[in-house]
C-alpha cells in the first residue's frame, strides 16, 4: 500500500465534506412559491351631498304660516281652498303642508276654475271629486255652485284661502275669493288668505275701471284691469268697503278675515324679482310672460277677429290676423307709437306641426308700459279691417261677455259708434288719470311697502 501524503489526505476530506454539504443542502424542502395577497375590500365612500339651492328670498303665506307653527289654524277644522299654484317656496303643495299642521285637522277641499289638478279648459264646468292623495272631498266652485253651499261649510271653522293670481281683474281666482268670503261670513266661518306675490308688481294700475252694471264673476272686483294688489290686499278691501261683498254690513262686520302675509316682498318686485319658481295658473299661463301677456292682448282679442299666439308658441304674447302679413300688422299697429313695447316678426308652430310667421310684444320699457293699451288699439283695427263692425254686429252673447270683461259701458258706445275712428287714446287719458286716483284711495289696504 502506497503512503499518501498529508496535504493529499486534507485535500480528499474538504473535497469530501463539501459533497457532503452539498448532499444535504439539496435534501432541503424547496421555499413555497409566495402566494397572493387576499385583495383589499374597500367600502367606498357615500357621494357628498350637493349643496341645497337657496330658498327664495320671499316667504310666501304659506311659508309664514309654517315658520309660525300653523298657529293661526291652531284647534280649527279647515277646509282649504287652493290650486296646483297653491306651493310653498320650496315648491311643495300647500295641501301637504297644512296636513303636517298637528293641532289642525283638513276635512275638505274646494277648487276655482280649472279645478284643484289644474287641467280644467278656460270657462269649463267641474263637479265635485275625491282627491285621491288624501281621500278627501273637493268641492268644485266652477260647476253647479260659485260660492260654498251651506252644507260645503258644515263642520268647517275656518277656510284658508290659497290662490295664486295674475293681476288682472278678469281673472277668475279673485272672484272666487270674493264669493268664498260671502259665503264664510254668512255661516260663520272664518276666513284665512294666504298671502302670495302680484307677479305685475304693486305699482302698476291700468285699464279700465268696472262699471256697476257690469260686475259679475269674470269682474268681480271694481277696479282698473289691472289693479296693483296681493290677493290678501284685496281680501282686506272687501272686508274693510261697504258695498264690495254682496253681504249686508252686518254680516260683513261680524265676518271674521285673518290675512297671513308674505314676508321680503315689495311693491316694486315682479314675479322674477323674488326668485320663486312659476307655477302654471291655468294651461294658457305656463309662465311669467304669459301673465305679462294676458294683461295686454286678452281684451283685444275677444271679438273682432284678432288671435293670440303663434300658432301653439307664445301665449297671450303672440299676435295675428286672417289674411294679414306680420309686415302688415307691424306697419298698421305701428302709426300709433304705443309706449313700452315693440312689435316683431317671429316664427311659431301651427297645431299641424307646420312652422308659421306671428308678431311677437316685446316689453321695452316697464315703466312707460300701460299693460291694456295695446288690446284697445287691437280693437280699433279689428274694427277698421272689417267691412261691418264685428262689434256691433256681434251675438248678444259675445257683446254681453265682452262688456263684463273690459267694462266700459262708455267705450262700448264709442267704439261700436265710431268702429276704426275711435279715440283711443282719449279714453287711456281717462283711465290712467282714474287709475292714479284709485291708487292713493288703495293705499290704505297695503300690507307692503
Amino acid at each position: 500500500m502506497t503512503r499518501r501524503s498529508p496535504v493529499t489526505l486534507a485535500f480528499v476530506l474538504i473535497a469530501f465534506g463539501a459533497m457532503l454539504f452539498a448532499a444535504g443542502c439539496a435534501s432541503k424542502p424547496a421555499k413555497p412559491a409566495p402566494q397572493p395577497k387576499a385583495p383589499q375590500i374597500v367600502t367606498p365612500k357615500p357621494p357628498e351631498p350637493e349643496p341645497e339651492a337657496p330658498l327664495p328670498p320671499v316667504m310666501l303665506g304659506i311659508d309664514v304660516l309654517e315658520a309660525e307653527n300653523f298657529a293661526a289654524i291652531a284647534g280649527k277644522k279647515i277646509g282649504l281652498l287652493t290650486h296646483p299654484a297653491g306651493v310653498s317656496r320650496r315648491g311643495e303643495s300647500t295641501v301637504e303642508v297644512i296636513r303636517r299642521a298637528r293641532q289642525s285637522k283638513l276635512v275638505a277641499l274646494f277648487a276655482p276654475e280649472h279645478g284643484l289638478d289644474g287641467n280644467g279648459k278656460a270657462g269649463e264646468n267641474l263637479a265635485d271629486t275625491t282627491d285621491p292623495r288624501t281621500g278627501l272631498p273637493v268641492y268644485s266652485l266652477h260647476g253647479k255652485f260659485r260660492k260654498p253651499s251651506k252644507a260645503m261649510l258644515k263642520g268647517i271653522d275656518a277656510m284658508v284661502i290659497d290662490l295664486q293670481d295674475i293681476g288682472s281683474r278678469s281673472y277668475t281666482f279673485i272672484s272666487c275669493l270674493r264669493y268664498t268670503m260671502e259665503a264664510c261670513f254668512e255661516n260663520g266661518v272664518e276666513v284665512i288668505v294666504l298671502d302670495r306675490p302680484n307677479p305685475l308688481g304693486g305699482l302698476k294700475v291700468d285699464g279700465p275701471p268696472l262699471d256697476p252694471e257690469w260686475v259679475s264673476y269674470v269682474g268681480a272686483f271694481r277696479v282698473p284691469y289691472v289693479h296693483g294688489l296681493t290677493i290678501g290686499e284685496l281680501a282686506q278691501m272687501a272686508r274693510q268697503t261697504p258695498g264690495i261683498l254682496a253681504v249686508n254690513d252686518k254680516v260683513r262686520q261680524r265676518g271674521k278675515l285673518t290675512v297671513v302675509p308674505m314676508r321680503g316682498w315689495s311693491r316694486v318686485m315682479r314675479w322674477p324679482d323674488t326668485g320663486l319658481k312659476w307655477v302654471a295658473t291655468s294651461p294658457y299661463v305656463p309662465d311669467f310672460n304669459a301673465v305679462v301677456g294676458y294683461a295686454m292682448v286678452g281684451l283685444g282679442t275677444e271679438i273682432g277677429g284678432w288671435t293670440w299666439g303663434i300658432g301653439t308658441f307664445y301665449p297671450f304674447r303672440g299676435i295675428g290676423y286672417p289674411k294679414k302679413t306680420p309686415d302688415q300688422i307691424i306697419a298698421e299697429l305701428g302709426q300709433y307709437r304705443i309706449p313700452g313695447i315693440a312689435l316683431v316678426k317671429s316664427p311659431g308652430v301651427g297645431r299641424d306641426g307646420k312652422v308659421i310667421g306671428g308678431v311677437y310684444v316685446e316689453i321695452t320699457d316697464w315703466n312707460t308700459w300701460r299693460p291694456t293699451e295695446l288690446s284697445f288699439y287691437l280693437m280699433k283695427t279689428a274694427a277698421k279691417w272689417n267691412a261691418k263692425n264685428p262689434f256691433s254686429t256681434a251675438p248678444a252673447d259675445r257683446q254681453n261677455m265682452f262688456n263684463k270683461l273690459v267694462g266700459s259701458s262708455a267705450w262700448w258706445k264709442a267704439l261700436t259708434r265710431d268702429g276704426g275712428r275711435v279715440d283711443v287714446a282719449a279714453f287711456i287719458k281717462n283711465w290712467s288719470e282714474r287709475a292714479t286716483a284709485y291708487q292713493l284711495q288703495s293705499r290704505k289696504y297695503w300690507l307692503y311697502p
